[in-house]
């Protein structure tokens, strides 16, 4: 559903996607993909339906179905140092430097399918300060959909995963937290077509207040 001006959603931490979600670097994944999809004979709009959400060596799985993991495993290091050179362009999405300033000292984790570097680079370029937990590509065996990466943070902050509230603007991404027992705020233009529970266009509508028995009231709208 579109949210209202009396939406509030119960959570207790907040596990945030990065890329689409807190920083647009829609620019720049589209620039390094499509160099991919054209050194590999693939059409570059079909490539890009596909990469949103997903560590870089499970979208070329499904992309070439063929092709030995190893060779994916490989080419995907070399994607993410092209992502991480490439900074052009990469803005934080409206409203989430004052969201994730209005976070400090509540339970909330970064979950995204970037590496450290890479989501380093990008917040960094973003002008956002990065959460003190971080669940990362190196973090984790599986990339979304699997929902390994929320179960993970969901644990590290020592909060049950029916008790969370996941942001996303991905197919995938949306995928997993739903796979893992949360609630799913869909942010962006991505978001509203995987049915996740509560889309937003951005995050200035978006606030939460701190009760003190450690509960959250998200107020979206």
């Amino acid at each position: 559903m579109t949210a209202t001006a009396t939406t509030v959603l119960p959570a207790r931490a907040l596990l945030l996607d990065m890329d689409g979600t807190l920083v647009n670097s829609d620019a720049a994944v589209e620039r390094v993909w499509r160099r991919w999809a054209d050194r590999h004979g693939l059409d570059g709009d079909e490539v890009m339906k596909v990469v949103h959400g997903r560590q870089g060596y499970a979208s070329m799985a499904l992309l070439l179905p063929d092709r030995p993991m190893e060779q994916n495993y490989a080419d995907n290091a070399r994607m993410l140092a092209e992502e991480t050179a490439d900074t052009e362009g990469v803005v934080a999405i409206p409203g989430a430097p004052d969201f994730l300033a209005s976070l400090r000292g509540l339970p909330h984790a970064l979950v995204t399918s970037a590496d450290v570097a890479l989501s380093t680079a990008r917040m960094a370029a973003a002008g956002l300060a990065q959460p003190d937990v971080r669940v990362t590509a190196e973090s984790v065996g599986a990339s979304k959909p699997d929902p390994e990466g929320f179960l993970k943070g969901a644990a590290e902050l020592g909060i049950a995963p029916a008790d969370c509230i996941a942001f996303e603007d991905s197919g995938a991404g949306i995928a997993a937290a739903r796979a893992a027992g949360m609630r799913v705020v869909g942010v962006g233009p991505r978001a509203g077509f995987h049915g996740p529970d509560v889309v937003v266009e951005d995050l200035t509508r978006v606030r939460v207040e701190a009760d003190a028995d450690g509960s959250l009231r998200l107020h979206i709208g």
